[in-house]
């Protein structure tokens, strides 16, 4: 990518026009279709991705350990943590159920874990290499982030469903507030993270 000083060519913020315009020095250059001052490119700092991350990191563990789920039923009641969920699905027969869980609740949260904390470190480190690959796995991050809340809707969904007039119920536990929360600063930290600064030059 070629500087912004040197190029010639401008990219409005605004509208996403891309033209090439002579750069008065005496008044700034605006956009012909917007009127919007342009202005090169100011990548957003990765401290915040850094903070989200390592906050997402913190609240995974309580949300594998912590409950989910509370059944209750006539003669007791029956906690699960999101693993033993996955095992009861699984010993029900449900095992489509069972391994969709499996991978939206452990796979993707530990792979986005390990990917961000690669994009982040290659970064700072200013390695050319790998460019295009890396802004790929930025993009499937993007992408997988839409399935991520798969297990809190099936929570949710199951919740609603399993209610025979009292004879048996499911309720959420504090395990699926702490999952929830690490789906959401994982996306936060995904969004917060400007694939730009890949490109930059060192």
């Amino acid at each position: 990518m070629i500087p912004y000083a040197e190029s010639g060519v401008y990219g409005c913020r605004q509208c996403g026009l891309v033209c090439r315009a002579e750069k008065d020095i005496d008044a700034p250059v605006h956009c012909p279709r917007c009127l919007s001052p342009f202005a090169p490119p100011t990548p957003r700092p990765l401290a915040w991705s850094w903070a989200l991350l390592l906050a997402a990191m913190i609240f995974y563990i309580p949300a594998n350990l912590v409950p989910v789920t509370a059944a209750r039923f006539p003669g007791g009641s029956e906690e699960s943590t999101i693993f033993a969920g996955i095992v009861t699905f699984w010993q029900s027969g449900s095992i489509g159920i069972a391994v969709l869980i499996f991978i939206a609740s452990i796979i993707i949260p530990l792979m986005k874990f390990m990917l961000m904390t690669f994009l982040l470190l290659s970064v700072r480190r200013s390695t050319r290499r790998g460019r295009r690959q890396r802004t790929l796995l930025y993009h499937l991050m993007e992408w997988t982030g839409y399935w991520s809340m798969l297990d809190v809707v099936v929570v949710v969904v199951v919740s609603g469903l399993v209610q025979f007039h009292g004879l048996a119920s499911i309720e959420p536990r504090a395990g699926i507030l702490f999952f929830a929360l690490v789906v959401v600063l994982t996306m936060l930290s995904v969004l917060s993270f400007d694939p730009r600064v890949i490109w930059r030059r060192s």
